[in-house]
């Protein structure tokens, strides 16, 4: 599912415009966003968890020529679940 679809099924479940709904998803993805570039955590209970982690560097390499390269650290967004999936 991506952007749009999530967008006209909530507009179809709850008899809201897409209009309305799109603002809402846009403005919840820009606050989700804003709050995990601070460093906090996004808990939505019986959802998950959204948390940065820091990845350490680390040395790779280029599948081309087989040399290594240093890949540098950095942070990315890490989803736990809190639902069972089968």
């Amino acid at each position: 599912m991506n952007k749009s679809q999530l967008i006209n099924a909530v507009a179809e479940q709850t008899s809201i415009g897409k209009n309305d709904v799109k603002q809402v998803v846009d403005t919840l993805f820009a606050i989700a966003e804003e709050k995990l570039q601070q460093g906090e955590k996004i808990v939505v209970s019986g959802f998950g968890v959204f948390s940065v982690n820091q990845v350490s560097e680390r040395v790779g390499r280029n599948p081309r020529t087989g040399e290594q390269v240093k890949i540098p650290s950095r942070r990315c967004v890490r989803f736990r679940s809190s639902i069972d999936i089968e």
